[in-house]
């Protein structure tokens, strides 16, 4: 068991900012910042209802989930060509490469471009090469995971993998997200079984706005290998031991859930009661262009609200590193990144 070593509070937020780190809650359209949705636009002649980034961004008042969606499917719509979900992928890698991320499993949604007549190719192409990149120009481990919207049907869905499996070698898995309420898990029972057929991952949207109930069915309908979001577990003493015990992670995202109002205040927040539980969490970003942070933003500001120390963000970062799906060389290199970082820090005081 490695020992961390307290470390002055005043000194947190910069071993926060600097200990290696992966992200696996991240949708890629959901860093598409104003400016570069503006950008976009003007070069692809796409009109937008805001007059300029500033009107844009006043826009940002989301009372929950769906009316957060609305906006964000409005701003996926300058994405048209495959240069376009390059741009918007590379400049996440940027922030992310600065956030000290050393692994991102990034979430794209093919159906909300393929619906406008934008190709599956320069959806999967366009990231797949920012995915590239990232690793050869910033030392980022990038994969992709397709994500089905689950307001829409079953059929669409798999459709949607059907038509994404010629570019299968360049996603590892598939998703569930958009609006949770009103359409369970179970609804996707086929392509999720489909999907763990051609040896793809399974993730699920979870316990975010919808009930425990939604995790248990992403537990044993969908056979998921991790829950995103997940909070609502805490309502459901069996399920808490059912995640505890199995190791399960959850993707949780403390911002977006202070945006969309899953809580009031970060403060009310229960990531902490959670690591206290025994709960395999992580932290994450979803939607950081839309939700006002990036994944250092979220550990600070999480932090600082809940008070946190230096033992859970070594669990937090060790629990994202060992739940991601990244070649077990590559965790176990930066596990011992990790800890040279912690060790470091210890020898400084």
């Amino acid at each position: 068991m490695f020992k961390v070593h307290a470390i002055p509070p005043q000194r947190l937020p910069e071993l926060l900012r600097l200990m290696p780190k992966a992200e696996l809650h991240i949708h890629i359209e959901g860093s598409l910042e104003p400016e570069l949705i503006f950008e976009l636009a003007r070069r692809n002649g796409v009109s937008l209802p805001y007059a300029d980034v500033a009107a844009l961004r006043s826009a940002y008042a989301f009372t929950n989930l769906q009316s957060f969606l609305d906006l964000y499917y409005a701003g996926a719509s300058v994405l048209l060509h495959e240069q376009d979900f390059y741009d918007m992928a590379w400049a996440y890698f940027e922030k992310a490469a600065a956030d000290h991320v050393v692994r991102a499993e990034l979430f794209f949604d093919p159906q909300t471009h393929t619906a406008r007549g934008v190709p599956m190719g320069a959806v999967i192409e366009g990231l797949s090469r920012a995915c590239r990149d990232a690793h050869t120009r910033l030392n980022i481990s990038a994969d992709l995971i397709l994500c089905f919207l689950r307001h829409l049907s079953e059929d669409e869905a798999l459709t949607t993998l059907e038509d994404a499996m010629p570019w299968r070698e360049h996603f590892i898995g598939v998703g569930l997200d958009s609006s949770e309420l009103g359409h369970p898990p179970e609804k996707f029972a086929r392509v999720f079984a489909l999907a763990r057929e051609c040896g793809l991952h399974v993730v699920a949207h979870a316990g975010e706005e919808g009930p425990p109930a939604y995790i248990w069915s992403a537990l044993d309908v969908l056979k998921v290998e991790r829950i995103d979001h997940g909070v609502q577990a805490l309502q459901d003493a069996a399920l808490m031991q059912r995640l505890a015990d199995s190791h399960m992670p959850l993707t949780v995202c403390p911002l977006s859930n202070l945006k969309l109002c899953v809580f009031k205040q970060l403060a009310d927040h229960n990531l902490g009661q959670m690591l206290d539980a025994g709960l395999c969490v992580t932290i994450n970003s979803d939607d950081p262009a839309y939700f006002g942070g990036y994944l250092n933003d979220n550990y600070l500001q999480t932090f600082a609200a809940l008070h946190l120390n230096a033992q859970q963000a070594y669990k937090l970062a060790a629990n994202s590193i060992e739940a991601s799906f990244a070649p077990e060389p590559d965790k176990h290199r930066w596990m011992h990144g990790l800890k040279a970082c912690f060790q470091g820090f210890a020898e400084q005081d």
